[in-house]
């Protein structure tokens, strides 16, 4: 971080006071993206039947709700915990290892947690806006989350090693696949991809873990405007809907 802050940039928005070496970690994700992993995924698309890329996906998707359960019981929300258990339990039994989302069928609620949500919960603040190489937008609390996150991430500690890089390969296509169109929508509508991207990151990180109904934020003072007027976090660019945020979460990375 005390390196990085010699790349910063003064922009006007606290959030963001590492820009310069933002941009540039930016730049670096968006061209091993368009060299590499965005050939890969639409490879993959073309070539696997949709049932194919369906199974894989729930696989990945089961293996996730694990640590999903234990997010929400560290947020006191027992009930979602429960529900998060039962799913794991019925797709991994008669969904056969989670290839089949049997546990959405019967009602059971997908949730989204991480450990980034739940320091969040309990009052931790976002702290300024980073983009990491290769696994893009973060911030300095969610970096931290990032850490238990992977440290816990049943794929990246799977033995042994070859079979461990194999299903780590093949998640990140599997997800970039799913998010082609999403990255159309950001070349079609943002002037500026990196503060779209930045600003749709932050909006819907805050939403989640708010669960979807976070407090109004007032605009800052500190933050004026090119009037003088101050300047609400997020306005600068055109403001994607909650899906959409969603989407474009994940197509740098993260």
């Amino acid at each position: 971080m005390a390196l990085s802050a010699g790349c910063a940039t003064t922009n006007g928005d606290s959030r963001d006071p590492f820009e310069g070496f933002n941009r540039t970690m930016y730049g670096f994700n968006q061209a091993v993206d368009e060299a590499v992993v965005k050939p890969v995924s639409k490879a993959y698309k073309e070539a696997l039947p949709e049932l194919v890329q369906t199974g894989v996906r729930n696989f990945f998707s089961n293996l996730a709700d694990i640590f999903i359960g234990v997010n929400n019981l560290l947020q006191g929300k027992v009930i979602d915990a429960a529900n998060d258990g039962m799913r794991f339990a019925l797709n991994t039994t008669i969904g056969g290892l989670g290839v089949l989302d049997w546990a959405s069928e019967m009602g059971l609620e997908k949730h989204n947690e991480d450990f980034g949500q739940t320091f969040g919960r309990w009052g931790v603040s976002d702290g300024p806006y980073i983009v990491w190489p290769l696994l893009g937008s973060s911030t300095v609390r969610d970096s931290v989350g990032e850490v238990f996150d992977i440290r816990v991430d049943p794929v990246r500690n799977h033995e042994p090693i070859v079979a461990r890089n194999a299903m780590y390969l093949t998640r990140v296509v599997s997800k970039r696949a799913d998010l082609l169109d999403a990255s159309r929508i950001l070349e079609e509508a943002a002037l500026d991809k990196y503060v779209f991207t930045r600003d749709s990151y932050l909006q819907r990180r805050r939403s989640l873990i708010f669960d979807g109904s976070p407090p109004r934020e007032f605009p800052r003072a500190a933050n004026p405007g090119p009037t003088g007027a101050a300047e609400v976090p997020g306005n600068r660019e055109t403001v994607l809907s909650a899906s959409a945020q969603g989407e474009l979460q994940n197509v740098e990375g993260k």
